[in-house]
Order: C-alpha cells, then structure tokens, then sequence
C-alpha cells in the first residue's frame, strides 16, 4: 500500500483541509499516494448531507455544510481527527466493508486504554457505556473514499449543547477524558492498528 502519513500538530481550519483533502481525491484518482492525514480543527461546526436545521438548537452559531455523509457534528480542540484518501479501485469496492474496518480499528484502539467499546449498525460510530465516543463519515467519488472519522480525547463536551448531534441527545456524547483516561502514543498506535484493518479493505 502506497500510503502517505502526515501528522498536523496545529489546529487546520476545517475549509482549508476539505480542500487538501478533495484536491488529494484528484490525485488518487490518477494513481497518487492514498492518505491518513491526523489533525485537529478549531472549533467548528459541520453538517453533512443528512442534517436538518431543527438539529441547530442555538441558532447564533455559525455551521460549515459539507458533502460527508452523517448529521450535524463538533470538531474542537481536543478531538482526534484522522482524515482518509482510501483508493477502492485497488481494493473491495465495498464501502460497508471500509466503515466496518474503520469500526475495528477504533475498537481496538480504545481497547489498547482499557475502554470497551461497541459499534451500533442503526447509529454509525463507536459507543461506550451507550455515550458515543467516536463518529464516522465517508464520501465517496469514483470509488475514492476520503473524510474519516473523529475520536473524542479531551475536547469540551459541552459545545454539543448547541446541537442535536448525529441525531442524538447531546447528553449521550463521551471522550476519553469523561472515560478518565488520556491516551498517550495516540498517532503512533492508531497508525499501526489502521494499516492491519486497512488490509481488509
């Protein structure tokens, strides 16, 4: 697998790294390096293509639309963010199969810190305790997948409030922090668990 690994440490601004990544898109397209991109974003609000207004509680903020799939969501400091350029040409053309992959890997990630954790099929993501700790969402163009998914280490749960995310109670929302655990080696390990379930894709 010819993968690029790049590791942001400054916050991106959500527009910017939507173009980094659609402009990747475009070069995976002609056989360029797929990627696994970890970053964070200042605080931003975003909709994907199944988000309705009446999940905006607190109609004063301000929401990006984008073409992801899933609700309206957060993205804060403090929240593990781990965008894909995924080439299925060369791979399954199976999306379900990719989300399902994408499952295990988070899965076995909280695993390393002692967190259990489950997928749900009727709400996508990844749950403990009932509280979502982890969201996903894909898009896909000519069978290139990209966005990704995001895990909640320790970002303030309380811009939720504004929002019904993902479709649910905002009080239903976990991270590690809440969990009482900060993970360490957090790129290192997700890196080496994503590449072992990326060989299923």
């Amino acid at each position: 697998m010819d993968i690029e690994f790049k590791i942001s440490k400054k916050p991106v601004n959500y527009k910017k790294a939507l173009l980094i990544l659609e402009k990747r898109v475009e070069k995976v397209k002609k056989n360029g390096k797929e990627l696994i991109w970890f970053l964070e974003h200042p605080t931003t609000y975003t909709a994907g293509i199944r988000s309705k207004s009446d999940e905006i509680l607190n109609k004063s903020i301000k929401v990006i639309k984008t073409n992801r799939g899933g609700k309206i969501t957060i993205h804060s400091p403090g929240q593990q963010i781990v965008y894909l350029v995924i080439n299925l040409n060369k791979r399954k053309k199976d999306i379900r199969n990719l989300v399902r992959q994408l499952e295990n890997s988070i899965i076995e990630f909280l695993k390393l810190y002692n967190i259990k954790s489950y997928a749900d099929r009727k709400n996508i993501g990844i749950w403990v305790n009932r509280k979502k700790i982890a969201a996903i969402g894909i898009k896909v163009s000519r069978w290139v997948a990209y966005h990704g998914f995001s895990i909640n280490i320790k970002n303030d749960l309380n811009y939720y409030k504004n929002i019904i995310p993902c479709g649910l109670d905002n009080n239903k929302i976990t991270s590690f922090k809440n969990e009482k655990k900060i993970p360490v080696n957090i790129e290192e390990n997700l890196k080496k668990i994503i590449l072992k379930y990326l060989s299923n894709v």
